[in-house]
Order: C-alpha cells, then sequence, then structure tokens
C-alpha cells in the first residue's frame, strides 16, 4: 500500500521536572500523544514509533515551569497518502451511491458513484448490496471485501479519504491479487512455447 513511509529523526522532547525519574516513559507518553492524527512537522499522521534517548543529558528551559528537553532518536511510521497513490481499506458501508471504507483501522475513506467505473453495477441480493464487475463476474465488491482505491484528496483534519475506482489496477485486492498472478503465468507458459 502506498502512502505508508519510514522516516528517521532526531527530536528534542520536553519533560515537566516532575516527569524526571522516570524519563524514558515520559518520553513514550508524549510521543503516544501524537499518535493518529496528522502532524505538519512529520508531515503525515504518526502510525508507530520507536524511540532511543541519544544522551543522558538534558537541556533546562528557564521560565515559570522549568521543562528540560531530552534529545531523542526515533524511527516513525507515518501515513501521508497523496494524490493518485493506492491505499486499502475494508468495505463497512455499500450503496448506489457510494462505498464507505476504513483504512488502517483508523481512516474514513469514500468511493462516490460518480467515481466507480462503468464496469461495475449496483445489485441487491438478499438485502445486502454490492458492486459486481459485468467483465469479470467473480469480481464483487461487498461489505467486509478489501479494497483498493486511488487517492483523490485527504483532509488532514479529519483523516478522510476521497478516492477512485476508475483505474483499471482497483477494486477487490484479492481478484486483483489473483488476476495478476494469473497474467504472469500466462505470460511464462507463453514464453515456454516460444522456446520449445
Amino acid at each position: 500500500m502506498e502512502g505508508l513511509k519510514l522516516s528517521e529523526a532526531e527530536l528534542m522532547v520536553y519533560i515537566h521536572p516532575s516527569k524526571s525519574r522516570n524519563v524514558f516513559q515520559a518520553i513514550c507518553r508524549e510521543l503516544s500523544s501524537l499518535l493518529f492524527q496528522y502532524n505538519e512537522s512529520f508531515d503525515g499522521v504518526l502510525l508507530a514509533y520507536d524511540a532511543s534517548v541519544k544522551s543522558k543529558q538534558a537541556k533546562i528551559l528557564s521560565g515559570l515551569h522549568p521543562y528540560f528537553g531530552v534529545r531523542v532518536n526515533t524511527r516513525l511510521l507515518l501515513f501521508d497518502p497523496k494524490p493518485n497513490s493506492l491505499v486499502e481499506g475494508e468495505i463497512v458501508k455499500i450503496s448506489a451511491e457510494s462505498i464507505h471504507l476504513i483504512v488502517l483501522g483508523f481512516s474514513a475513506a469514500v468511493v462516490t458513484d460518480v467515481d466507480i467505473r462503468e464496469e461495475f453495477k449496483y445489485r441487491v441480493r438478499d438485502g445486502e448490496g454490492s458492486f459486481v464487475s459485468r467483465s469479470h463476474k467473480r469480481h464483487v465488491l461487498k461489505l467486509g471485501t478489501m479494497l483498493r482505491l486511488q487517492v483523490q484528496s485527504f483532509d488532514e483534519e479529519v483523516m478522510h479519504i476521497a478516492g477512485s475506482l476508475i483505474p483499471e489496477n482497483t477494486g477487490c485486492v484479492k481478484w486483483l491479487e489473483k488476476h495478476s498472478e494469473e497474467a504472469l503465468h500466462t505470460d511464462r507458459d507463453h514464453k515456454r512455447r516460444k522456446l520449445a
């Protein structure tokens, strides 16, 4: 999935003196407060981190509350889907007008009917809606399906993705992977026949 990146950074974490007894726990608490929020400094949403204290020395800041700064080396897992990148999510709601997904368990995504390619037709069977491909009957989008979509926009404030199913490399992840493996095997068989 695109939109995920691993980044290394050297941060200065400011800690209240009352937390000086267990500095590493205080650092983890400060970094944990940044999880699942868009941060312009990181240019993305912080999903996970691995921190290590660089040195035992700290810089004391003067002021009303004398915080002290600790240098920390971190490895950060960030999520920042750019337009035209591909992301995957689970379908949680489906109707004739839209498909709603959850991406990585925290970000909402929606694909509206104008962004669903003509190949898919909306059908209702046994009270449940689904989109079925007209050219490949086994390519079905229904509740619980892992869907690959192209990002059109990402709203950092509410963590909302507007997506599209217009490109051919979007749709049900299982079907796309199986279809690409079949194409790969067909190409290999064709090359073997040419060599024989």
